[in-house]
């Protein structure tokens, strides 16, 4: 027997703003939303990402994280458009194959220089 991770939860303090830099970041859509926050779903089978609304900040340094890849362009290329859509670099030094960034919460994430091919077009044939 094993198990598999359903959603993967983010405690937030405006989980519409994470959830809206997570979709643009990611490719995926806002799929429910009610007071107590956001999820949002990619196209396959990944876990949902649920963006908790909490009263307390973060505080600390992330116990986990996201390792994200570029699909169709460097990683440079891709740190640049992270960057434009509200990410910023990190204090804690990456190495030559990865960058540390922050989501807009501070929530670190990193970016890696490995390619992960985008996935392809769901098949609609007869």
């Amino acid at each position: 027997m094993t198990s598999r991770v359903g959603d993967i939860v983010i405690d937030c303090a405006d989980p519409e703003r994470l959830a809206d830099f997570w979709c643009r970041v990611l490719g995926y859509r806002i799929f429910d939303r009610d007071e107590t926050g956001v999820a949002i779903r990619g196209a396959t089978v990944s876990p949902d990402i649920l963006f908790i609304r909490v009263p307390e900040r973060k505080t600390t340094k992330n116990r986990m994280h996201f390792d994200v890849c570029p699909t169709d362009h460097s990683q440079e290329e891709e740190l640049a458009r992270l960057i434009d859509l509200g990410a910023k670099r990190s204090g804690t030094v990456g190495s030559g194959s990865w960058v540390v960034l922050e989501d807009p919460e501070g929530n670190e994430f990193c970016l890696m220089s490995k390619r992960i091919p985008p996935e392809p077009a769901p098949f609609h044939g007869a």
